[in-house]
């Protein structure tokens, strides 16, 4: 079900919990919301959609065809290359904000089944997860 957008600075700069199996739901909202702002977003945390659980939803463009993917408890585990850039939010009013990003990242996530994954993303993937990884820790650009 598509939700409303979270806006409230202080409930986004809240840290999120560790999502579990009974947090499915929350995920199929999260994916329906970005789908459904996909012409002005490209990736999501469970927080913007005012729940504080360890869920993110994103493009992911690292394989043959572009894809939305689910990551429950992201944990960035290595980076490698940083640069500045400047970043833009749904959530928060006002244009893009200058932020500090790497160009590789390795991820420590689970899947949808719950399933352990290590995965090096670079390039832009690796933008948008650093971005929804800070959400989750309450990092707000």
């Amino acid at each position: 079900m598509v939700k409303e957008l979270m806006h409230d600075p202080i409930f986004l700069a809240g840290k999120s919990e560790a999502a579990t199996k009974e947090d499915m739901q929350v995920a199929e909202d999260l994916l329906d919301t970005l789908t459904a702002h996909k012409d002005s977003c490209v990736g999501m945390a469970a927080n913007m959609i005012g729940v504080k659980k360890r869920i993110i939803a994103f493009l992911d463009e690292s394989g043959k065809a572009p894809v939305y993917t689910v990551m429950f408890n992201p944990e960035i585990i290595k980076k490698e290359g940083a640069y500045s850039t400047e970043e833009g939010c749904l959530s928060l009013l006002g244009g893009p904000r200058k932020c500090k990003r790497y160009k590789s990242v390795k991820v420590k996530y689970q899947t949808m089944d719950m399933q352990t994954r290590i995965k090096t993303y670079t390039g832009w993937t690796a933008q948008i997860i650093q971005h929804e990884v800070d959400h989750c820790e309450g990092v707000l650009i």
